[in-house]
């Protein structure tokens, strides 16, 4: 494991190097989400995507082919191999159109919310959450710096709204350890908590809470209220849905090893599945790890799909 974490760390430092992405994707699916929706660019307030729910679906991708590598000879070659594996391994484009709609989704609710805001559109940097994650330390330090920080300063950012639990920890928990950040760090959840909001669905739902916003983020309270706000019944189990007692999905631990990743998600699906066949979601990386691995069981949505604004 440990000599797969250093070829991890040096496929995603060389990828970000080459790409500005952690992963070999083409960073233009980053921005199509965008399209048509009259968001102008940069501003002092600009939704932060950090490319996460676009990266969901070549991440799916890539977990066949990590777990074919891994523990293998090609494994050493594996920063060699990854520079290649863009053009072979593709996003689903069904996926890709999905990620699409549900920041459109996010972003016509905050618009009818009356907030405003901008998109750095290319120039937006991903956030560097996943080296954190793993332990890169001092790779995400100098990353964050030179890259994050540089373009918010560049723009002239001075609040950031993120729309999921690994960009909104990495500033609020993270980066902070290191600079003083200048720009403030509002969530999307609590910007949309107030707002009514409709269903579209019709039966009652299980929320699968995301680690990070339900135990270190303060968010677990806010999607409830908000699904609350659209009328959606969610079945609660003081262990399975509990604060301090749900269970991880398995992500973003399938970087590292795919197999016990997809182990801890089929033990999270069969729980989820008793209470509910439909599963919330409202992290991208939890989405795609139980959609992976859900084979029927259940149905995975994000919070975005459940709730809209019309």
């Amino acid at each position: 494991m440990e000599s797969w974490a250093k070829s991890l760390i040096d496929i995603m430092k060389r990828s970000l190097d080459s790409n500005g992405l952690p992963i070999p994707m083409d960073k233009s699916y980053c921005t199509e989400w965008a399209s048509g929706l009259g968001i102008p660019r940069g501003g002092d307030t600009v939704i932060y995507t950090s490319c996460l729910y676009q990266m969901a679906p070549m991440i799916n991708q890539l977990v066949p082919w990590i777990e074919r590598i891994r523990g293998t000879p090609l494994s050493g070659l594996a920063s060699v191999l990854s520079r290649f594996a863009g053009f072979v391994v593709k996003p689903n484009r069904a996926d890709i159109d999905r990620a699409n709609g549900i920041l459109r989704n996010i972003a016509r609710a905050l618009q009818r919310a009356g907030i405003n805001f901008g998109f750095l559109y290319e120039d937006e940097p991903y956030s560097g959450a996943l080296l954190y994650e793993v332990g890169a330390e001092d790779i995400f330090r100098e990353y964050f710096e030179n890259t994050v920080l540089k373009t918010f300063r560049k723009y002239g950012v001075k609040r950031v709204i993120t729309i999921d639990p690994h960009t909104h920890n990495v500033l609020v928990n993270a980066a902070p350890n290191y600079f003083k950040l200048d720009f403030e760090v509002v969530n999307y959840l609590d910007l949309l908590r107030g707002i009514k909001v409709k269903s579209r669905v019709r039966s009652d739902v299980v929320i699968h809470d995301s680690c990070l916003y339900a135990r270190y983020l303060g968010k677990y309270d806010v999607y409830r209220s908000i699904l609350d706000n659209a009328g959606i019944k969610h079945i609660e189990d003081p262990v399975i849905t509990g604060k301090e007692t749900s269970t991880c999905c398995g992500g973003p631990l399938e970087s590292l090893s795919p197999e016990l990743s997809r182990k801890i998600a089929k033990i999270r699906i069969e729980k989820l599945a008793k209470l509910s066949k439909t599963v919330v979601t409202v992290c991208p990386i939890c989405l795609a790890n139980l959609s992976r691995n859900a084979e029927g069981a259940v149905e995975v949505l994000d919070i975005n799909e459940v709730i809209g604004t019309e």
